[in-house]
């Protein structure tokens, strides 16, 4: 092999190492597994103090609020699977019991601990067709 094959084979190997270092130290702290409840609960411990993106409905009449602050507790549900969160913040209007909801935190043996800012839910009735109505405005 040339000396200009050897240079450039060196040099592809040093820029793909490199490469591949950075993004696995910028992906490292700010990935997040998407899961559902009831995968995560299968096995909780394996998830313990791991970024995550936690996906269920908010269980009716769970939902818990210390007086006279932002301090909330309550329990998310997938497929009979239940797991007990805590959130310090201010809830999005359509946070209610039944709602759908992603949560964004880390898992602890105490529960799930979401991080600010991180509760996202949607009001399934408020994008759905009303009975009657056709989608895209059809003929």
């Amino acid at each position: 092999m040339s000396q200009r094959a050897i240079r450039t084979v060196l040099s592809v190997v040093v820029v793909l190492a490199a490469l591949g270092g950075l993004m696995s130290l910028s992906l490292g702290e700010t990935a997040a597994y998407y899961k559902h409840v009831d995968e995560v609960m299968v096995e909780p411990g394996q998830w313990y103090h791991k970024n995550l993106q936690l996906h269920g409905h908010v269980v009716d009449k769970s939902i818990m609020r210390r007086p006279n602050t932002l301090e909330y507790r309550f329990q998310v549900e997938s497929n009979g699977k239940v797991v007990q969160a805590s959130y310090t913040g201010i809830v999005p209007d359509t946070f209610k019991g039944g709602s759908e909801v992603v949560l964004k935190g880390r898992l602890s043996e105490a529960g799930f601990h979401v991080e600010p800012n991180g509760v996202m839910a949607k009001c399934p009735s408020k994008y759905e067709a009303k009975p009657g109505s056709t989608v895209g405005g059809g003929r």
